[in-house]
């Protein structure tokens, strides 16, 4: 298991927000944490320690009056870490590849392709003719219904009839070189992991997947690690202490190097 470090942007800033309060509207969030550092500052530190794979995601939508801003504190983080980042938030066909020739490794995708409750098989098609799967990452973010996980999209609010099986990774692995998976309904909560879906995706033996939401200690870290058999890397944000959480961010990169 792998730490990937993140750099969350929102409104112009890098936040640590709970995931489900994520609204469009009037780009409101529940804010765990506002830095007063940019995002370059961020990516500076990730690559000093050479942690590779982490992301950038940027949450406001692609039409927010903050878009704008929030493009410019990522292009400020891949300038200082190039090669070193991906990115997500609003990428489609026709942006991808402005961000990997800024210095993304990687687009992470989903509204583009899992859209009006379905998936779009054309768009991924089309994402895939444009840059090729080896550098396209799915973002299969996902809320709990009837004791089933289901994908979510548009800041985490509208469910999709794609649920999250051994089919649907399957499926979704031919066009992509990975998985990140957002636990939404405990995504900035630092109150535990999803254990079932931790436990499903540690079953799964496919492309590597990148696993988000809860983590708020290292008992949290060593469960993720059990259930996941080793398999899934890991993301933590609001528990971490470069985001104003209890858990040591050099314990944390020294627990997980290889």
């Amino acid at each position: 298991m792998r730490f990937r470090p993140c750099i969350d942007i929102h409104n112009g800033k890098v936040k640590q927000i709970v995931g489900g309060s994520l609204l469009d509207q009037e780009n409101q969030a529940k804010e765990n944490f506002v830095s007063e550092q940019d995002a370059a500052y961020y990516a500076s530190i990730y690559k000093k320690d050479n942690l590779k794979g982490g992301h950038i995601i940027l949450l406001n939508s692609s039409d927010s009056e903050y878009y704008k801003a929030d493009c410019m504190q990522a292009e400020s983080a891949l300038a200082a870490y190039p090669k070193g980042l991906q990115i997500g938030g609003g990428i489609t066909d026709q942006n991808a590849e402005y961000f990997l020739n800024l210095g993304a490794t990687h687009v992470i995708v989903t509204s583009f392709v899992f859209k009006d409750g379905r998936i779009h098989y054309d768009n991924l098609e089309r994402l895939v003719r444009v840059i090729g799967k080896d550098k396209l990452v799915l973002d299969l973010s996902c809320r709990r219904k009837d004791g089933e996980y289901y994908i979510v999209t548009d800041r985490w609010q509208k469910f999709t009839n794609v649920k999250i099986n051994k089919d649907t990774l399957d499926s979704l692995s031919q066009y992509c070189s990975e998985f990140l998976v957002h636990a939404v309904d405990v995504e900035g909560r630092a109150s535990g992991i999803e254990e079932g879906l931790a436990a499903f995706l540690g079953e799964w033996k496919g492309i590597p997947i990148t696993y988000a939401g809860g983590v708020g200690n290292f008992e949290d870290l060593e469960n993720l690690k059990k259930l996941g058999k080793n398999r899934l890397d890991v993301t933590i944000g609001s528990a971490l202490d470069l985001f104003g959480g209890p858990m040591q961010y050099l314990e944390v990169v020294n627990r997980l190097r290889y």
